[in-house]
């Protein structure tokens, strides 16, 4: 009986919480937060500014340990390129390894590419971010960047 009393005196309060929690989520997705950008480099015709998304561990995405990165291309035409690929590691990953799967593939829009960088469970103060893009006349361009302090943090 007491139940049901406390129910009935607070059903209104506890259903207008439940509208209110979707606003939280909805404010939330509209205002990310997410860590500078690293600084960009010239490869070939791209000028490329890597930016992580967060500064979590890796992760296990479709069998393969991956860190989630968005591309910026501040200088460059994206339809040029005809593939391209992203890994953390020693050295840049051969193609056959890379198109294993689709973790690795830059992909998205002339405003910014997104990737699975694939990588190790645990970063490594000497990785490196490799990035591999090969245009349409075939030819590969090939950049790394050193992997911040803020990544290794885990």
């Amino acid at each position: 009986m007491a139940s049901s009393v406390f129910w009935l005196k607070h059903k209104y309060k506890l259903s207008g919480l439940i509208l209110i929690l979707p606003l939280v989520f909805l404010y939330q997705s509209l205002n990310p937060s997410f860590p500078p950008a690293w600084p960009s480099q010239q490869l070939g015709e791209f000028k490329i500014a890597p930016m992580p998304l967060d500064l979590k561990a890796p992760y296990k995405h479709h069998d393969d340990y991956v860190k989630d990165f968005m591309f910026i291309f501040e200088e460059g035409n994206v339809a040029h390129i005809r593939q391209a690929y992203a890994n953390i590691g020693p050295e840049a990953l051969p193609l056959e390894a890379l198109q294993k799967g689709e973790n690795g593939v830059l992909h998205g829009s002339k405003h910014g590419q997104h990737v699975h960088a694939i990588t190790a469970a645990k970063l490594a103060a000497t990785d490196s971010l490799w990035v591999s893009i090969q245009n349409w006349q075939g030819e590969w361009l090939v950049s790394q960047w050193p992997v911040h302090e803020a990544v290794l943090v885990q």
